[in-house]
């Protein structure tokens, strides 16, 4: 029986429950979706002691009872939410890397370096992304391992894409020969690095001064 946060409310399993917003019925995933992407807007206006499952059920369009049929308490819709938000954080960032795939074939790999810097600086700074990031802090104390849970999904993961692309520039002789991880490491600081102590510096020109520093290094 749940309590708490939770009541003893059930959806069987494979129904639907209307909303009276004459929305055509959804399957249970892509309920289970709208939960996770109402849920994480709400924590996010909220925090996770404000979060109301009425305003999360009503966020994501469906039945109270629907919310309580997919997740089993307000924990494991808080690490869900942020966690699904943060896969979708980082499939952005790895769609600007994908970019680089092509590169190889350039003389000169400038434009698509600096093309991919700008876009992951958007992708880094847009408000999901700084959403996951503060959710994945503020709780630290009950969910001591989220952060992590979340770089791996964000940061790591981007960074190891763009090594494979970075070796491969390399391997090209467009780049000098090097650790493509530490590469990656580098080309990442220089854009996230300087936002750290001048969060008011334009975009623009933070990611084309990460190149020139870059290419300095790594350039041939």
């Amino acid at each position: 029986m749940r309590s708490g946060w939770f009541s003893h409310y059930t959806e069987p399993m494979g129904s639907e429950v209307s909303t009276g917003s004459g929305r055509p019925a959804r399957g249970r995933i892509e309920r289970r979706q709208a939960i996770l992407d109402g849920a994480f807007a709400v924590f996010t206006r909220h925090g996770y002691a404000q979060a109301c499952v009425k305003e999360i059920a009503q966020e994501a369009g469906v039945a109270k009872p629907t919310v309580y049929s997919h997740l089993n308490d307000k924990e494991s819709l808080y690490r869900e939410a942020v966690e699904a938000a943060a896969d979708r954080v980082g499939a952005q960032s790895l769609a600007v890397v994908e970019q680089l795939r092509e590169a190889a074939a350039d003389s000169d790999p400038r434009a698509s370096l600096t093309a991919v810097a700008h876009g992951l600086l958007r992708a880094f700074s847009n408000e999901d992304a700084r959403a996951v990031r503060q959710l994945a802090c503020a709780q630290a104390a009950q969910f001591p391992d989220l952060a992590a849970s979340v770089r791996e999904r964000t940061a790591l993961r981007v960074r190891s894409a763009l090594a494979d692309r970075l070796a491969r520039l390399a391997l090209a002789g467009r780049l000098r020969p090097c650790d493509p991880e530490l590469a990656a490491e580098h080309f990442l600081s220089l854009l996230t690095g300087p936002l750290e102590y001048r969060p008011d510096a334009a975009p623009d020109t933070v990611a084309d001064t990460a190149m020139d520093v870059f290419l300095r290094a790594y350039g041939r």
